[in-house]
């Protein structure tokens, strides 16, 4: 990962997210992350995190409370003597601030702070309530703790946060205007502050929102690819998917009936019988990667909200309840499987392109190349999308196979959701990428053969934008520009995706 550091952002003065532990979706972690809102406390989400403080404290001046009264890890069998427990606090925060690795840029921490403030409210901490205020204050003015990159096995970002605890109790170094004043972290407040894996959460939220928006986009670039071969519609044909009614694939055929103005019932076409795969199976493939999109926000909109703090710290029975809630399994299962039907996605990108170097399909000149002899036109993108799809399946690789047995093997399995997390958000720049290639190639067939589609239609709000910004110079020359356009206009091929929703 860069070690640049992004700038704080400007945040939006009239954009409220409303923190009340309930409710919090992944846009709006994107949002808080991005600086374009500032976070407002709940009132009753305050009142949550006043009643288990007080609850906590209580409970850990009349009993053994794991990390309050004890040690952490191997050491939950030390008790705490009562004239050290404030210090043992500040203890714990400086012996477990050993993330290591590069600085994560200002988004992904943002990220964690938006969350982690979220799940306090959620009222299960037991964490004095000034933090969740400090938490805000940050948000608002753009500041945030440094965070180093390593520090987490998928059962909890306890590194990466008591970097950013630290940061609260004065100690660490922030970036950005406008640090909250110091806060005086104890024993009651430590294990409490770093219980959570609030850092693997925010960075599947970041990686959810670009690749789920770029799957979409990929459908629209498909759609272009298509019209460059004259491809058939009847693979989208509304009894295809009738008969085998899975969700995704049936929406996904839908959708691309909108965007090519195809009937539910269309003509076979005159010429071939059967399109290539990456044409005839993209609802079977890209139908998967929504579900799977779905699947992962399901998780996150769950864990984003939760009070899975070890102790939990339940005001109504005044207990401390010891639990394995912070094992991620079901995000780390989640995110591997998201990122496994995304890549299947980017390879059928890569078939598509292949497609379009072939004159059987285009009627054209091999490679889409002009008329000079022996011109090699775009065959070189075909190699820099097998190239970026490379690094997107090493990314894909199930984080959740990870195993590690650590603190003296009393903690003795680890799900790496972190690590399927990073995997994810490094997953964005390769997928980018490779439908860039293919946006290329597709634009400069359909001009070749002079294509205009109905503007009124997706595919032809598509083209006249990706015309206004790509070069049409056909002859041999570097394509890198060309690639990094086409993939930056994918965000707005989103756009074109989401107004086709009927």
């Amino acid at each position: 990962m860069s070690s640049r550091i992004v700038d704080a952002p400007r945040i939006a003065a009239s954009a409220l997210v409303v923190l009340d532990g309930v409710g919090l979706g992944v846009t709006d972690v994107v949002r808080l992350a991005d600086g374009a809102a500032r976070p407002v406390p709940g009132s009753e989400g305050m009142r949550r995190v006043e009643e288990s403080w007080d609850a906590a404290r209580r409970i850990a001046a009349t009993g053994r409370v794991y990390g309050r009264s004890t040690g952490v890890g191997a050491n939950r069998n030390e008790d705490v003597p009562t004239e050290a427990a404030a210090e043992h606090g500040l203890r714990l925060l400086r012996s477990h601030a050993g993330a290591i690795g590069e600085e994560l840029p200002a988004r992904q921490v943002r990220a964690m702070l938006a969350v982690r403030a979220n799940q306090l409210l959620a009222g299960g901490a037991g964490l004095r309530p000034t933090v969740v205020t400090a938490l805000c204050e940050a948000l608002e003015s753009g500041a945030y703790p440094v965070v180093n990159e390593f520090g987490s096995v998928g059962t909890g970002d306890i590194a990466a946060l008591a970097q950013a605890g630290l940061a609260l109790a004065g100690e660490h170094p922030w970036r950005g205007p406008g640090a909250p004043e110091p806060q005086p972290l104890d024993n009651n407040d430590a294990l409490a502050f770093i219980s959570s894996n609030a850092l693997t959460l925010g960075q599947s939220a970041l990686a959810l929102r670009e690749l789920r928006g770029l799957l979409e986009a990929t459908q629209v670039v498909g759609a272009l690819s298509l019209l460059a071969v004259d491809g058939s519609h009847e693979a989208y044909a509304a009894p295809v998917h009738a008969a085998r009614p899975h969700r995704g694939s049936s929406e996904v055929a839908r959708r691309m009936r909108e965007l090519i103005g195809a009937a539910d019932r269309p003509t076979p076409p005159l010429g071939r019988l059967q399109d290539p795969y990456g044409f005839r199976c993209l609802p079977q493939i890209h139908g998967p990667a929504h579900d799977a999109a779905d699947a992962l926000a399901e998780v996150l909109a769950i864990e984003i909200n939760a009070a899975a703090e070890n102790p939990l710290i339940c005001p109504e029975d005044l207990a401390a309840y010891h639990h394995g809630g912070f094992y991620q399994a079901q995000l780390a299962l989640a995110l591997d499987h998201f990122r496994l039907a995304m890549t299947q996605a980017a390879r059928l990108s890569t078939s598509r392109l292949s497609t379009l170097n072939e004159p059987a399909f285009t009627r054209l000149r091999p490679f889409l190349a002009d008329q000079e002899p022996a011109s090699s036109g775009v065959m070189i993108l075909e190699y820099s999308a097998g190239a970026a799809l490379g690094d997107l399946r090493a990314f894909s690789a199930p984080a959740s196979l990870g195993h590690a047995v650590l603190s003296r093997g009393v903690e003795e399995q680890a799900s790496f959701a972190s690590l399927a997390a990073r995997q994810t958000l490094r997953a964005c720049g390769a997928y980018r990428l490779v439908v860039g290639c293919e946006l290329v190639a597709a634009v400069r067939a359909l001009r070749q053969r002079d294509v205009r589609p109905d503007p009124e239609l997706g595919v032809g709000r598509a083209l006249e934008l990706a015309e206004s910004v790509l070069d049409e110079d056909p002859a041999d020359r570097p394509l890198t520009g060309d690639v990094t356009t086409a993939a930056a206009l994918l965000d707005r091929f989103t756009d074109i995706w989401r107004g086709s929703k009927s």
